[in-house]
């Protein structure tokens, strides 16, 4: 793919420990940018942070859970006091757990919505003053949120997974008519089957199991690869906006 360079921009990436978050923050480095990695894993984030800093990027690693406010509020300021203001958040942070409705898992609903929808909307409200600033002075400012395909296709056991990802994409879509009119692009990514660390949150070998099933007979994409659409979308000029892309293995339907 072809790249404009990332050079001067600023960039957070949630969920940036492992998987999806991971590759993006290593490739948006690479490009130039310099990136602040969010997770809860510290061990994880600073392995992930020498990574970048080993080839030649620039990187801050801030331990932060997206289901509280004052571990949110701390986790910008310390970007705002390392690298100032950003214009260019990811928001990836998520949590995938399947069960049956009537297994009536309300943790599980709870911890969902808590970090894939709440999580989302907590870095938003966080961020987005630099992003419309940004905006306002006439540089590039771009929101992507990783949805998923769950938010169209229906997959059993996943009820709950899929309606939190479904109130992402349309998330975004609504912030388009707030953030578009102010020259903030806002993409919406989502990813089919990718290999990470996501299928390994369940805790019931059965679904686990149907998951790993499909995931054989279809395979998956690689984290990597749907970082170069992330980057690919943010590295447009300002004025084009990739507002939704849903990017799957060839064989999945």
């Amino acid at each position: 793919m072809s790249y404009e360079n990332l050079t001067g921009r600023t960039a957070v990436v949630t969920g940036a420990a492992s998987g999806i978050g991971e590759a993006v923050a290593v490739l948006l480095a690479e490009r130039g940018a310099r990136v602040a990695l969010l997770a809860r894993r510290e061990q994880r984030l600073e392995e992930v942070a020498a990574k970048i800093t080993a080839g030649g990027g620039s990187a801050l690693a801030v331990v932060a859970d997206v289901t509280d406010d004052a571990s949110v509020a701390a986790a910008v300021a310390r970007i705002h006091e390392a690298y100032g203001p950003v214009d260019l958040v990811v928001n990836n942070a998520g949590v995938m757990l399947g069960n049956p409705v009537e297994a009536g898992r309300l943790d599980e609903w709870q911890r969902m919505i808590d970090t894939n929808v709440t999580g989302v909307l907590r870095v938003i409200r966080a961020f987005t003053g630099d992003l419309v600033a940004a905006a306002g002075e006439g540089r590039t400012a771009d929101l992507v949120d990783i949805s998923s395909v769950g938010a169209h296709l229906a997959f059993p056991n996943y009820a709950v997974y899929g309606a939190t990802k479904a109130a992402v994409t349309h998330l975004s879509q609504c912030l388009r008519t707030e953030f578009g009119p102010r020259d903030v692009r806002v993409t919406n990514v989502e990813p089919g089957f990718v290999e990470s660390e996501l299928r390994l949150h369940t805790d019931n070998a059965e679904v686990s199991g149907q998951v790993d099933g499909m995931l054989e007979a279809v395979g998956t994409l690689a984290a990597e690869e749907l970082a170069d659409v992330v980057a690919y979308a943010v590295s447009r000029p300002w004025h084009v906006n990739l507002r939704q892309i849903m990017a799957m293995p060839t064989r999945q339907a």
